[in-house]
């Protein structure tokens, strides 16, 4: 099977460096320094006391890898656009297009059209191509090139049809991904693992990027805590109102949705830290959207977005969309 992996960073790198080391036709879109010592040297992952170092075809540009079986998008969604201009040289005929992503995918929610502003995703990729996934997987890129897995026994992919039909297709990637040693167990509404996922981070990427605090301290901290849990709550009162049954979401290897390092940052954190644009529309808003269509109240998660989305503009990290409409 030919797959490319469009963002080979952190989350994209593990997943691409696994799937060639166990045998499929793997290329990645890269950039800068990353891309020219994965050209050098192969895609090195590290993982445990194993280290592998696969060839896969990498390249900045599409046009130079062709059409694919699957693409897996691992871009934060701030990035996507960029995807959407680029993607249309990787499209063949029965090409799949996985969106690997935190918060809520472009495709689940199309009428908040921060997700896709323009609409630039709509028109480049057809409905009947969509699959979406989320990755359970902490990972870092350690140097150009060299990926370092911190669970190497807990890494989940979870991904489905948008429709959540038990396709030929998604069946064969959920296998291809089993095979090189990464969970993907079958989802019957690939909404319960987007909202599982979500609900914790909003607990998480709030509160840790308004403190500076990892996720260790917030936790450990009653007062910080609490607030989290109440997060948690009002995240999990909006799925049940969109009828998400988020306790049936699949769990990691050895149970439940967190990869254990909790002394690491969320990546929103990490992204504010390294001046990198935010997921705040896709983790925050469009949450918050959704549950204004449902009308179910959010007191917690209205203050947290409040806070982070100032904190944010003040840095020039993201434009409100008060800022965009003014």
């Amino acid at each position: 099977m030919k797959i490319c992996v469009y963002g080979a960073g952190a989350v994209g790198g593990h997943i691409a460096a696994r799937l060639a080391a166990a045998g499929s036709e793997v290329c990645v879109v890269a950039r800068g320094e990353h891309l020219a010592a994965i050209r050098r040297n192969g895609l090195k992952l590290i993982r445990g006391e194993e280290t592998i170092s696969p060839k896969v075809k990498a390249s900045e540009r599409t046009a130079d890898l062709g059409p694919q079986d699957f693409v897996l998008v691992t871009l934060k969604a701030t990035m996507l656009g960029a995807f959407a201009e680029a993607c249309a040289p990787l499209l063949g005929p029965r090409t799949a297009v996985a969106f690997v992503q935190n918060g809520i995918p472009w495709w689940y929610a199309r009428e908040i059209e921060r997700l896709d502003p323009g609409g630039k995703l709509a028109r480049a990729i057809a409905t009947e191509r969509i699959l979406g996934g989320v990755a359970y997987s902490a990972n870092d890129v350690v140097e150009p090139g060299v990926v370092l897995n911190h669970v190497p026994n807990s890494n989940m992919i979870v991904v489905g049809e948008a429709n959540n039909e038990n396709s030929p297709r998604i069946q064969k990637l959920r296998a291809l991904l089993e095979q090189a040693g990464m969970s993907s167990p079958a989802v019957e509404d690939i909404r319960q693992a987007i909202w599982s996922k979500l609900t914790v981070n909003l607990g998480t990427s709030t509160l840790c990027t308004i403190t500076g605090a990892n996720i260790a301290e917030v936790r450990s901290n009653p007062q910080l805590a609490e607030l989290a849990a109440r997060l948690g709550a009002e995240g999990r009162a909006i799925a049940g109102a969109l009828g998400v049954a988020i306790e049936r979401a699949p769990q990691r290897p050895g149970g439940g949705q967190s990869s254990g390092m909790i002394q690491h940052k969320p990546s929103m954190l990490q992204d504010y830290e390294r001046g990198r644009p935010m997921e705040i529309d896709a983790q925050i808003t469009a949450p918050l959207a959704l549950a204004r269509q449902k009308g179910v109240p959010t007191p917690t998660l209205d203050l947290a977005a409040a806070l982070v989305a100032y904190k944010a503009a003040a840095k020039g990290l993201y434009t409100p969309a008060s800022a965009v409409s003014s």
